[in-house]
């Protein structure tokens, strides 16, 4: 008795719910229609404004089956540009696949000025049977071959007719190459000083702040490690070099290449007593501008503050 109550009150409750067998089906009949609408809604949708993505999916496909993209079938502008982005050894591979293409005598002219800026070769009629190509060859052979004797290097260049023997024309050279190892360069300057005279005069210091224009210095002629002779020529140089880039400021200031001199001696100084790890106590601003003025007179306060904040943000004149 109580087992068919229970019956009857439950199936009641399914009844009510919609959870009779044949509700059940009619409520699952009805999810599947809903279903299949949101899905043909959505099937539709993506037909409306999918149609690029389709095209796109089924073209990439096409692509992957047929392989990379053939340049020759491209405007020669196009294919070019492309290839201007490739270095020396990458555009030699492309021109297994695309021979005419990347041979090209201005990709090599291109390739050959962004590494070596200045040649003499650059400014001369070419010889008979010239090519680009072969010239970043022999650059890059003299390049190693100056970076294990530079006096080796240079003597390439001559033989092969790329640079002049010439001072102002070496120092051209090697003020436009960035590939030449610094250390061999640091001794070949020491060893060739009428090199290094006009290499400081192909400097433009004007309207440049002192320390910026010693740290522009020192990126194309590195200081040498330790104090000496050759630091001493370099400071001497750079100093009437930049008077020179700067006579009105000179005069405004009151300062001479000897007044110059000492105060690039003073900013290394404090570029090594603020960055070096080994000094506990460093210089206080105060205590530069006492020692540069009593070493330098004449020289305004405020300038040797400017100074020495210069190297507190910034950093090494020489690093």
């Amino acid at each position: 008795m109580g087992q068919g109550l229970w019956r009857v009150a439950r199936n009641q409750q399914l009844q009510h719910q919609g959870y009779s067998g044949q509700g059940y089906l009619t409520r699952e009949n009805g999810r599947r229609l809903a279903t299949n609408s949101i899905s043909n809604t959505s099937h539709r949708k993506q037909a409306q404004g999918g149609i690029d993505i389709y095209h796109l999916l089924k073209t990439r496909k096409s692509k992957e089956q047929e392989g990379f993209i053939n340049l020759e079938m491209l405007p020669p502008e196009l294919s070019f540009t492309i290839l201007s982005y490739l270095n020396a050894t990458d555009l030699c591979l492309a021109s297994c696949v695309w021979q005419d293409l990347a041979n090209d005598e201005l990709l090599w002219q291109g390739l050959c000025k962004s590494t070596w800026g200045h040649c003499s070769i650059y400014n001369k009629n070419p010889p008979l049977g010239f090519s680009f190509r072969r010239l970043y060859m022999q650059l890059d052979e003299g390049s190693l071959t100056f970076n294990a004797n530079p006096d080796e290097g240079v003597n390439y260049f001559m033989s092969k007719g790329i640079l002049d023997d010439s001072p102002k024309e070496i120092a051209k050279f090697i003020f436009c190459t960035r590939t030449l190892n610094w250390k061999k360069l640091r001794i070949y300057l020491d060893e060739r000083r009428d090199v290094l005279d006009d290499l400081v005069t192909l400097h433009n210091f004007r309207n440049q702040f002192l320390p910026n224009a010693l740290r522009e210095f020192f990126r194309h002629i590195h200081a040498p490690e330790e104090r000496g002779e050759y630091l001493e020529t370099l400071i001497t140089k750079f100093s009437h070099r930049f008077c020179a880039c700067n006579p009105d400021l000179m005069r405004e200031l009151g300062l001479s290449p000897d007044a110059v001199y000492v105060l690039c001696y003073s900013l290394i100084l404090l570029s090594i007593d603020l960055t070096s790890p080994h000094v506990k106590n460093k210089m206080s601003k105060r205590e530069f501008i006492r020692n540069t003025r009593r070493a330098a007179q004449n020289i305004s306060e405020d300038f040797v503050g400017h100074l020495y904040d210069n190297i507190y943000l910034i950093g090494h004149v020489a690093a």
